[in-house]
């Protein structure tokens, strides 16, 4: 015989948009208010990545208290340039730069490494009481008015609403049928840390070469993230190379400017692609984040995307469980679907324009679109809302997202 639960919001995944609902249910709605996280990650080791925080998410995390605790870790990005060239040139001509202010004092992206951000959730997530299972959800049914879901350690849970937190193979979506819809860039994303010689300045630089971007990402001290676009054979050779020859071909890219360059991180390759949802809801269910899209990282928006949808996500529900009602009610769940939805298609359209548009080796299309970069470059209000829609602060943005408290 399995226990049993009840809570009122169950989220399957403990990364960054599962456990920031939690907090911000949680606080909006009160100690009665239960949410319970479940993911076998809680009991698994850190995650040595790091993620570019828009002002947006960078907004909800200080409206849920989480920010404050993750600030020192964190490093603004003051300023990127985007370049324009192929692997052997010996220069690379600045075609694009951004200042990196949305506002006087106000950053419009912070670099922070992944597992400094996840220990500040966490640790405000006990803090307001949510409880965290370190354990998956194995499956999910609906029954009149609630959903049942029995976990992978025996417990069967009782919620109100499920929320799909549990990434791009996301298994409580494939529970409730729902299809996705996508393709394969047969591109995969290498990643890993570099310290070097010199201060980057807080300085983010974005080199699109044939294969497709290049990303240098600042961290904190002497230290930079790399986000490095290669065909996946390719990126599959470069990562099985010994430690020598990986540090030549990253040098090939990294360029000197920073001075010597050596890897301090592991390196993994992702594989690349655009996925998304047919439908981010279903019975007592919501998708949010890699759960309900995958899109490429061309604009570093990903991360972003899935913490838009956790904001209008808490606002929808906090809005109906204040009125008394039925916080998985199907016109709920579809008012969250139709906030977030064009937002969603917009950004997977422009991320895979800009793929196809910047990875590839067509001197015609190489002439168009450094002649659009310059032309931005010399039109600052045009620039500005770049600058804005990269922040997350263009169309309808959420309270959390404008740095209010639901």
């Amino acid at each position: 015989m399995s226990d049993e639960e009840t809570c009122d919001v169950l989220i399957g995944g403990a990364g960054f948009a599962g456990l920031s609902l939690a907090i911000a249910l949680r606080q909006a709605l009160g100690p009665s208010f239960a949410v319970t996280v479940a993911d076998p990650a809680l009991a698994a080791g850190k995650d040595e990545r790091a993620s570019a925080i828009a002002a947006a998410a960078r907004r909800l995390f200080e409206a849920i208290g989480v920010w404050q605790a993750a600030a020192e870790q964190s490093q603004p990005i003051l300023d990127m340039v985007i370049t324009d060239s192929r692997l052997g040139d010996a220069a690379r001509p600045v075609f694009l730069t951004f200042d990196g202010e949305i506002a006087p004092g106000e950053p419009f992206a912070h670099m922070i490494e992944n597992r400094d951000l996840v220990a500040a959730l966490l640790a405000k997530a006990r803090d307001e009481g949510v409880t965290l299972r370190p354990t998956a959800i194995a499956a999910c049914e609906t029954r009149r008015e609630r959903a049942v879901a029995c976990l992978a350690d025996g417990t069967t849970v009782v919620a109100r609403l499920v929320v799909a937190a549990d990434g791009a193979r996301s298994r409580l979506r494939e529970l409730a049928g729902i299809e996705t819809f996508g393709w394969s860039y047969d591109q995969a994303a290498i990643v890993t840390t570099v310290a070097h010689e010199r201060d980057h300045h807080g300085r983010a630089e974005e080199h699109f070469l044939p294969a497709g971007p290049f990303a240098i990402l600042p961290l904190t001290g002497r230290r930079c993230s790399i986000v490095w676009t290669e065909d996946a054979s390719e990126a599959e050779r470069i990562i099985a190379l010994p430690d020598a020859g990986f540090h030549d071909e990253l040098e090939r890219r990294f360029g000197l400017r920073l001075g010597e360059i050596e890897v301090v991180g592991p390196r993994r390759a992702y594989p690349l692609g655009l996925s998304v949802a047919r439908s981010f809801v279903a019975d007592r269910l919501a998708l949010v984040g890699d759960a309900a899209h995958v899109i490429h990282p061309i604009a570093g928006q990903g991360l972003n995307l899935g913490l838009r949808d956790v904001a209008a996500l808490a606002e929808v529900v906090v809005d109906a469980a204040r009125l008394g009602r039925d916080i998985a009610a199907r016109d709920v769940l579809e008012r969250y679907q139709r906030w977030r939805r064009f937002d969603t298609m917009t950004m997977g359209v422009a991320t895979d324009g800009l793929n196809r548009l910047f990875s590839n080796r067509s001197d015609a299309l190489r002439l168009v679109r450094d002649v659009g970069l310059g032309i931005v470059d010399r039109l600052p209000l045009l620039k500005d809302f770049f600058i804005r829609e990269a922040a997350g602060l263009t169309g309808q943005v959420p309270k959390l997202l404008r740095g209010e408290a639901l």
